[in-house]
């Protein structure tokens, strides 16, 4: 083809349709090479022992019931999975794992939190207490006896959850009638319906019938 040829209209496309295809088949390519795991770790360093992506295990203490666990969890870890998968604490029940039910709630600083919905790794240096360090020196807890008393449970999985949040319960602001009570209490679900009783349980205990 001699310098002074001139492209035909034909010719012209072609080579413009090649160009097209090929950058953006190139960069098909490159999506699809950051797209896979491998490629996404080289680009920020992060591994796990497993080999996806994630920053990995790190050491966490936490202090559960008066006692201190050191265990390597990742960072993502809720406090509801260590205490269960982690430390073999399964008296925190795992119920809907979207805070919705208070199956999950523990003690933090003395306060009812939803375990579910906080990381472990936060909790370092907290006070964690559970429903088994919930009795002391071998007596229970009187919101333990007075549910007990009033039959405050059928099924019993939501049972932890609930004694735990109407333990706090004495130690918040709160009206002194029974509706008052279940407006407290409101983030604990009992699908088999003993809410009469555990509302009976937490008034025993709130008027003195058994003190905290």
């Amino acid at each position: 083809m001699s310098k002074n040829h001139i492209k035909t209209p034909t010719e012209a496309s072609r080579s413009a349709a090649f160009t097209r295809r090929g950058f953006l088949g190139g960069l098909g390519v490159a999506a699809t090479a950051l797209g896979t795991p491998d490629a996404a770790e080289a680009q920020d360093g992060r591994t796990t022992e497993n080999g996806s992506a994630g920053p990995g295990p790190v050491a966490v203490n936490l202090k559960i019931n008066g006692k201190t666990y050191s265990v390597k969890l990742e960072p993502r870890v809720t406090l509801l999975d260590a205490l269960r998968d982690n430390l073999q604490l399964f008296g925190t029940k795992k119920g809907c794992d979207h805070g919705q039910c208070g199956a999950c709630t523990v003690h933090v600083n003395g306060r009812r939190v939803n375990s579910c919905l906080t990381f472990a790794i936060m909790h370092q240096g907290d006070e964690i207490t559970t429903i088994e360090g919930l009795a002391h020196n071998g007596e229970l807890h009187p919101m333990q006896a007075a549910f007990l008393e009033h039959d405050g449970f059928q099924c019993g999985y939501c049972t932890s959850g609930q004694i735990m949040s109407a333990a706090a319960l004495l130690h918040e602001p709160c009206g002194s009638d029974d509706d008052a009570v279940r407006e407290c209490m409101s983030g604990n679900i009992c699908r088999c319906g003993a809410y009469t009783n555990i509302v009976a349980a937490v008034q025993s205990v709130r008027h003195g019938r058994k003190q905290a």
